[in-house]
């Protein structure tokens, strides 16, 4: 009986926060938002090189999965655009402390729009449709944004940057290959900490909106 009380308490807490983010206002929505992009921005710097790639292994998708998430439908991808743009003004926390314009024509550069695609696409479907938050659901949900939605604006950048002059086994190499463990254990440590914080039930009225 106090076990299914505990069930209980735990279910309805994970329900009220996350129909609080729909009663802030919109100062603290663009505070956690701004928060959320500076997590990106210091996960960034967790980062490796393989010598035969110039795209680094970085901690910044777990930011990207959690703003989708968390955030919501808007805001989650609200906070990828706050930090690519307010990256592009200066503040130098792109991976290796790097900033600018610059930064962003380089060969990672359609990494950091997939960003802000994924973020988006997770937050509209996690608020929209409720049997998206089973396990499978999420899974699903994270593994395609992560492999599709950011891998492949980075490889189609990638292209762009070598001068079209890198084949496609080359692209699969240098782009995609040397993540794909390291992006399948995020998959799941994110769609299992997920699980946990995500009501399995509306939550707010404005999800059906």
């Amino acid at each position: 009986m106090e076990i299914n009380l505990y069930i209980d308490s735990y279910k309805n807490l994970r329900h009220t926060l996350f129909k609080k983010r729909y009663e802030l206002n919109t100062i603290y929505k663009l505070i956690l938002t701004f928060s959320f992009a500076c997590l990106t921005g210091l996960l960034a710097q967790v980062r490796f090189y393989l010598p035969f790639t110039p795209v680094p292994v970085t901690g910044q998708v777990f930011a990207v999965l959690f703003a989708g998430i968390i955030l919501g439908k808007y805001y989650g991808g609200i906070s990828q655009l706050m930090y690519l743009f307010i990256g592009m003004l200066g503040v130098p926390w792109f991976q290796g402390m790097n900033s600018g314009l610059t930064y962003i024509m380089g060969p990672t550069g359609g990494y950091l729009i997939g960003f802000i695609l994924a973020s988006f696409f997770i937050g509209y479907i996690i608020d929209r449709y409720i049997k998206s938050r089973t396990f499978f659901g999420i899974f699903g949900l994270l593994f395609f944004s992560t492999f599709v939605l950011i891998y492949l604006p980075g490889l189609i950048w990638f292209y762009v940057w070598t001068g079209f002059s890198v084949g496609f086994i080359d692209l699969f190499i240098m782009c995609i290959f040397p993540f794909i463990i390291a992006d399948i254990m995020k998959t799941f440590i994110a769609t299992g900490i997920a699980g946990l914080i995500t009501p399995k039930n509306s939550y707010a009225n404005e999800v059906d909106s």
